[in-house]
């Protein structure tokens, strides 16, 4: 887990102003993987006490805007926000609990940048989420 310092220095690195909500939430985003708004709203007011719902959400655009901070919204799940970026790494979705994972690619160097027909894209980033059921749900669904 980075220190304080470390997110200081990764606002700095994105040109971002050092204050304790964007601190607190890039802290939060680390410490939760794959988390909700409300779940990163919850672990910040844990760290800092009162902040807004808009203050959180500002921020988390801000961390996103700079490529601190990856959103993700996998089909029929709200925004979460993960801080693995620059990447290209995919997840796997409990249909069950909706628990989420990190996969890495599959094969050597992102093989799936590698579109069978682009046409005409120029192809930066790839989502690819595979879906099943996570070892918890699964030996209770049978």
């Amino acid at each position: 887990m980075p220190t304080v310092s470390d997110f200081e220095s990764m606002l700095h690195g994105a040109s971002l102003r050092v204050t304790r909500p964007r601190l607190a939430v890039l802290a939060a985003v680390h410490e939760h993987p794959h988390a909700d708004t409300d779940t990163i709203i919850g672990a910040v007011r844990e760290n800092i006490g009162a902040v807004s719902h808009q203050a959180v959400y500002d921020v988390l655009r801000a961390l996103t805007g700079t490529g601190l901070v990856r959103r993700i919204e996998p089909p029929g799940s709200v925004a979460r926000y993960e801080a693995r970026v620059g990447d290209n790494h995919h997840h796997v979705i409990c249909r069950s609990c909706g628990a989420i994972a990190d996969v890495d690619c599959a094969v050597g160097p992102a093989p799936c940048l590698t579109a069978s027909d682009d046409h005409g894209f120029v192809i930066d980033e790839a989502e690819v989420i595979y879906w099943g059921l996570c070892p918890v749900c699964a030996r209770n669904h049978h």
